[in-house]
């Protein structure tokens, strides 16, 4: 036990250390400094620029880069549409797996669009290789996506008036580039080396250790699996997603997958204090952030080390933990730590089966994603993060009695008012998409495995996911049917976009604004006290709010195992 801890501990601890100079790295990187990868990619994105017309020396306005996200979005999804619905006649599809349906393509595309990776199919069955290959493209730009809109978070807090945030184009392109692809052919090199398939051959005929023949899926997976982590993506090649051993042989692949996942969410934190020159407004982030994030990690690693106690009380040995729909060569903390951490960072990917959990350890799964904001996606966890630093300096400006400001500039009404709009619109969607689920038991009954308090705790999850755009879920739910995909996908589009146009609206509307030199009188929001303050406004307008819910699922169904 005490080595499984070890392993935990020094996985976390090595990512904190990456990150810092990740994050330094990262913040050259949207400041147009010079690094080392210029003469790698420099002349390949200034061919990409001239290829798509585009000039990287114009600025945007807040409004000119929602327009171009909004509008690159939707031409992936229609591509993603025809090629998912056509991959029966399509080329690479040596297993001949069948074409989707609308309603799943529908959610398979819009799933991965949004960085969420909802996967209502099984990889190995559910797609080509072609479809697996365009939905590795859409893990690559989808993160590209949501560390732009972080760029242009960053260039709007900068200390002048300006309605120029740089461009859209420049920071998607050299967020794929300069980050996420060398950072993923890394974490792919060591995965191959490891044992995880990249080929294109169909399955391979083999002879189980009991003398049976099976027929094993493979694929181009390594390559696929290396952007699920590092863009906290979450989409499994496979069905069992990094459960599998072919996605994740090993205690060391665990290990890579678990550093890659959180490395850049991490680093962003850090890219945010060089880029602005206020490494205290990091530290204070970094420290809020992780104080939640340990407060749910650590009794995870617990409770799953402790194990199921109906089975103690059976007289059956316990001390390996709560091993069910777990892998015994990665032990109950690593999967108890990695069942917080992909929920907190959203990346959605699990190296076990979350409906198998102890209750109390699915109610922290489910406060991670309620809470959506310790570390977060790449980008998207900076940007809702800042919505509640909005919600705190108001707060603190009406309990002191002075005029809310960040970083120079005044936060009025108007800022306020859309960012509680964005922190509500999270809880309506996953509350009120469990309600009506609930309300329809025509469509919802027959899908799930569980019934009770569980089977809530699956729907519960299933919408939670959706909205945090995480991706993981209590698989005992059968949710391949026009119910769950529509809803579910619904919930992904309006939950991915509302959360990233209001933050970079706030942020433009203040960059507008008359910059004001602190003094004396200026609120400090780069202090431990303010950091304290967002912590409470995070429990109070996020986790409190789902409190009725959460005691009708896992909390009840912990009293009823005991």
């Amino acid at each position: 036990m005490n080595t499984e801890i070890f392993g935990v501990v020094f996985m976390f601890l090595l990512t904190c250390v990456l990150a810092i100079p990740l994050g330094k790295y990262i913040a050259k990187v949207y400041s147009g400094e010079r690094t080392w990868l210029d003469f790698l990619f420099g002349n390949i994105e200034n061919t990409i620029y001239r290829l798509g017309k585009i000039d990287s020396k114009h600025e945007m306005s807040w409004k000119q880069h929602l327009v171009a996200l909004l509008t690159i979005n939707s031409i992936w999804f229609l591509v993603g549409m025809f090629i998912l619905m056509n991959q029966d006649w399509l080329p690479l599809n040596p297993d001949t797996n069948p074409a989707m349906s609308a309603h799943l393509a529908f959610n398979t595309v819009i799933s991965f669009v949004v960085n969420c990776n909802l996967q209502h199919y099984s990889g190995e069955s559910g797609l080509s290789y072609l479809g697996q290959l365009w939905l590795m493209f859409l893990q690559f730009v989808s993160a590209g996506t949501g560390m732009a809109a972080a760029a242009v978070l960053f260039n709007a807090l900068k200390e002048r008036t300006t309605d120029k945030l740089g461009n859209f184009y420049v920071y998607f392109l050299k967020s794929c580039t300069r980050i996420l692809l060398p950072i993923s052919l890394l974490v792919a090199i060591l995965l191959v080396f490891n044992g995880t398939p990249m080929t294109f051959e169909g399955k391979d005929t083999m002879i189980s250790l009991q003398g049976d023949t099976v027929q094993v899926a493979r694929g181009p997976a390594a390559s696929f699996i290396a952007i699920k982590h590092v863009g906290t993506n979450g989409g499994g090649f496979f069905g069992a997603n990094s459960a599998h051993p072919f996605e994740n042989p090993n205690y060391l692949t665990n290990m890579v997958e678990m550093v890659a996942q959180m490395i850049i969410p991490l680093a962003m934190i850090f890219a945010l204090g060089y880029y602005l020159n206020r490494k205290k407004l990091s530290y204070m982030i970094f420290a809020t952030m992780t104080a939640g994030f340990l407060a749910l990690a650590i009794p995870n690693v617990l409770m799953e080390m402790r194990g199921n106690p109906a089975i103690g009380s059976m007289g059956i040995d316990n001390a390996l933990g709560a091993m069910e729909g777990k892998e015994i060569r990665f032990g109950a903390a690593a999967s108890g730590f990695w069942s917080i951490a992909t929920t907190v960072i959203s990346t959605g990917s699990v190296n076990a089966m979350h409906d198998s959990t102890m209750p109390l350890s699915g109610m922290n799964e489910l406060l991670a994603m309620i809470t959506n904001s310790f570390y977060g996606g790449v980008g998207a966890g900076i940007l809702n993060f800042y919505i509640f630093i909005i919600l705190a300096v108001f707060i603190s400006g009406l309990m002191v009695g002075r005029t809310p400001e960040f970083l120079g500039k005044k936060v009025e009404a108007r800022e306020v008012k859309i960012a509680i709009i964005i922190a509500l619109v999270h809880p309506f969607l996953i509350l009120a998409g469990t309600a009506l689920s609930v309300a329809l038991p025509q469509l919802t009954l027959s899908t799930l495995n569980n019934p009770g308090f569980h089977g809530f705790s699956e729907m519960l999850y299933e919408f939670t996911s959706s909205s945090a755009n995480n991706g993981s879920g209590f698989e005992g739910l059968g949710d391949n049917t026009p119910w769950w995909n529509i809803s579910t996908g619904i919930v992904l589009i309006l939950s991915r976009f509302i959360p990233i146009i209001g933050p970079v609206a706030i942020a433009g509307l203040l960059a507008n604004k008359k910059y004001t030199p602190e003094s004396a009188g200026t609120l400090k929001t780069d202090t431990a006290t303010f950091g304290l303050m967002v912590f409470a406004v995070i429990v109070i307008i996020a986790a409190l709010t789902f409190f009725p819910a959460l005691a009708l699922g896992p909390i009840a169904e912990y009293f009823t195992m005991r």
